[in-house]
């Protein structure tokens, strides 16, 4: 896999695709529909042109019909064809917001990974989905994009091996008490917001320990890891949680949005405050990640 290493390059194409969704494009939501059309159109072209075929899912909410788009990596290994290792980054944001860091942060690495992952031939299927809508009002309604796919997998029968959302990836920090928690957790993790965090319910907790090994195999970037109840705030804030619903196991990689980043869901958040550099040090270990899971 090429993306491991050229920390550099990597730098410079998330850095671009941030700026074109959250600083050319803008706010992209259902109330701005033009941006939110906008927003598809981007991914869709650069998927196109990265020579993969675009499937969609109309997904209807109140007086529009927005889409989820995604794109396969079909495995060559007979036996485990069938399977498929779900990436997944909603691209809307929220009402008021550019959504740098939530969420073309984690849009902007699910575009870098299929690209450098493209020429590879996994055992089993990548596909990667830019879904619609997670944002409020749409989270947890029958309009929420990964809701509208999850279900629909569980009813056609898909063999999810794992969905992995990448949620708000772009931000870190050195600074000591750069962190919080939600009640109790501070008295078992850094204080201080340099790490990128695997989260996941008590039904994926294999699937948590065995992703943060193999990010620690790869990469010496610190990462810490957290199985939980849903009940704890934040553990189902994304797109991880319909599939959970649905009975599939399921991870968040995430730089933990709130509780670290004081732009969140803020006109503020905008591309210039995300931290590049480490950015790519995290998406380059991801992407590792993904590449060894699929060949497993």
């Amino acid at each position: 896999m090429n993306i491991s290493g050229c920390f550099a390059d990597l730098e410079k194409r998330l850095k671009a695709h941030v700026e074109l969704l959250a600083g050319e494009i803008g706010e992209r939501n259902l109330a701005h529909p033009a941006s939110y059309d906008r927003a598809e159109n981007a991914i869709r072209k650069i998927w196109t042109e990265s020579g993969f075929t675009v499937s969609e899912q109309p997904i209807h909410a109140p007086n529009r019909v927005c889409r989820n788009l995604w794109v396969d990596l079909p495995g060559v290994l007979a036996s485990q064809k069938d399977e498929i290792l779900l990436l997944g980054a909603h691209y809307d944001s929220v009402e008021g917001s550019p959504g740098a860091n939530d969420n073309a942060s984690g849009v902007a690495l699910l575009l870098e990974l299929s690209r450098s992952l493209a020429a590879s031939k996994p055992k089993r299927t990548i596909r990667f989905a830019a879904f619609a809508n997670e944002e409020a009002p749409y989270f947890g309604t029958s309009s929420m994009g990964s809701r509208v796919y999850a279900r629909q997998a569980a009813a056609c029968k898909e063999k999810i091996l794992l969905m992995v959302s990448l949620e708000t990836l772009g931000y870190y920090s050195q600074k000591p008490g750069s962190q919080a928690y939600p009640p109790f957790l501070k008295y078992f993790y850094p204080d201080r917001g340099n790490f990128a965090a695997i989260v996941g319910d008590m039904a994926s907790a294999a699937w948590v320990n065995r992703f943060k090994n193999f990010f620690k195999e790869a990469s010496d970037f610190p990462v810490e890891a957290l199985s939980a109840p849903r009940a704890v705030p934040g553990v189902d804030w994304s797109d991880q949680a319909p599939f959970w619903d649905q009975g599939y196991k399921a991870v968040m990689i995430t730089d933990t949005a709130p509780y670290r980043y004081p732009f969140y869901h803020t006109p503020e958040d905008t591309p210039e405050k995300l931290a590049y550099p480490e950015f790519a040090r995290v998406g380059a270990a991801i992407g590792a990640v993904i590449s060894k899971i699929a060949c497993l």
